[in-house]
């Protein structure tokens, strides 16, 4: 449940603080009301509020003064300037001494309440640029000081100014490949036009050609009305297709002949279009070896293999570890409206040498699993899931090997991976297209989870 707004009123009119309380208690915000400008300054003091409505005409103290008290202070909380008398130069005055708005009796409810939401919105995205700022933390996401990833950025900045119009990203799952992906588009001259993320192990596979292509009404059993292909979307920006590998061996020519020239045809369609579009592709597989055991198109993965960005797995980047951990941490603790949790050297230790198999996307979930079990506490090395600890049989955990623990873990995935797949194929009675469905992947995903799984 999100937290309430804390709203502090000051103004004269007992009776105008009375119902504007009552008004705004209704919208499910928390109100305290005064009168002076004295009390406001004590309650400022005392309190933390989200918002503050300062009328301009006080006794004692005006209301340009509490606001000059206010920000000398040092209090981030904005303010909205209050005043029956419309004067202009007042509210110019009022917004160089840092109001965020002013508004002027009489207004409307829903015109006030408005102006909180959007000064509330304003002042958020402000003290996010402000924290990453202060935290060196890129506005992008990239987080991190490692000489890896230092390389991937000045990379990144390389391939987005670029013309090149097809990438490929390879990186084990979890390392980021999305976030990589958005980050080239956000700083390419086609920032300003679509961004488009397929996940081609999501899209089942006798839609997906479709999906990505378009199809006119009536071309296929279902398609009541014309569908417009994600291509065509993206045109002029940047089309994400991650998990490139699970696409099927039959779109993989027509995806070819594409990336070749920009030209498509939609299904059902007599006519081709054509689509300016850059192409970024991610894998978490190694697609040599998918060529050579036939999985994949050779002449495609040439054409997409002439610019490749490579994402350093989390288990070596060092010190960046522990910058996600008080990121994630931050970031967590504002979600769950309570403090960051924290961690002791010894767990620290723990998280550092962690072989880190899901990489940023484990660590994340990690620290969003501790927030909400343990809000705002220190967490120790008992606090931790039972993989992450360390026993002296086992000298290769703490070095990122590949210990008997580790693989016992992946062993139990696996065995897990298999009764979910095993279930869903006895919940459709043996039909992998109806399984495929249960599961929430594509027939060609399931059936490569088949080969690897061994339930052939």
């Amino acid at each position: 449940m999100p937290r309430q707004i804390r709203i502090l009123i000051v103004d004269d009119e007992e009776s105008f603080v009375r119902s504007l309380s009552f008004a705004l208690r209704t919208e499910g915000m928390d109100v305290t009301g005064v009168h002076s400008g004295e009390d406001a300054f004590l309650q400022v003091r005392e309190n933390k509020f989200d918002i503050i409505l300062l009328d301009l005409r006080l006794p004692g103290a005006d209301g340009m003064e509490v606001l000059d008290s206010i920000r000398k202070l040092d209090i981030d909380v904005p303010v909205i300037m209050i005043s029956a008398h419309g004067d202009t130069r007042a509210a110019v005055k009022a917004v160089k001494l840092g109001a965020a708005d002013y508004l002027s009796k009489p207004f409307e409810l829903d015109e006030l309440i408005h102006t909180i939401n959007t000064t509330l919105d304003q002042n958020r995205t402000a003290l996010e640029l402000d924290y990453h700022r202060k935290r060196n933390v890129p506005t992008n996401g990239l987080i991190g000081e490692c000489a890896p990833m230092r390389e991937l950025r000045t990379t990144i900045d390389r391939v987005a100014q670029s013309s090149a119009s097809r990438i490929l990203l390879q990186g084990e799952s979890g390392t980021g490949k999305a976030l990589v992906a958005r980050a080239i588009h956000g700083e390419s001259p086609r920032a300003s036009n679509a961004f488009i993320e397929v996940n081609c192990a999501a899209l089942p596979e006798q839609l997906i050609e479709s999906e990505l292509f378009g199809a006119e009404k009536g071309s296929y059993t279902g398609a009541h009305q014309k569908r417009t292909g994600l291509v065509r979307l993206a045109d002029g920006g940047s089309l994400f297709l991650d998990e490139i590998g699970e696409l099927p061996l039959a779109l993989q020519a027509k995806f070819l002949h594409f990336l070749e020239n920009g030209d498509y045809r939609p299904v059902g369609s007599e006519h081709s279009a054509s689509a300016d579009v850059r192409v970024i592709a991610a894998t978490n597989r190694d697609l040599a070896e998918e060529v050579r055991l036939g999985n994949f198109r050779e002449d495609l993965f040439y054409r997409l293999n002439v610019i490749t960005i490579d994402i350093p797995a989390l288990r070596h980047r060092g010190e960046d570890i522990i910058k996600l951990v008080d990121h994630f941490a931050d970031h967590q603790a504002k979600a769950e409206g309570c403090h960051p949790i924290h961690f002791d050297d010894a767990t620290l230790d723990l998280l550092r040498h962690h072989r880190w198999r899901g990489n940023v996307r484990e660590l994340k979930n990690l620290i969003e699993r501790l927030t909400i079990l343990y809000p705002s506490k220190q967490i120790s090395p008992d606090l931790l899931p039972a993989e992450f600890h360390v026993t002296d049989d086992n000298p290769d955990d703490r070095h990122g090997g590949v210990s008997d623990g580790n693989a016992q873990l992946q062993d139990r995935m696996d065995n897990t991976e298999r009764h979910l797949v095993q279930d869903a194929l006895d919940q459709a009675d043996g039909h992998k297209g109806r399984a495929a469905e249960i599961l929430g992947i594509s027939r060609h995903a399931l059936k490569r989870r088949l080969q690897r799984l061994g339930l052939q």
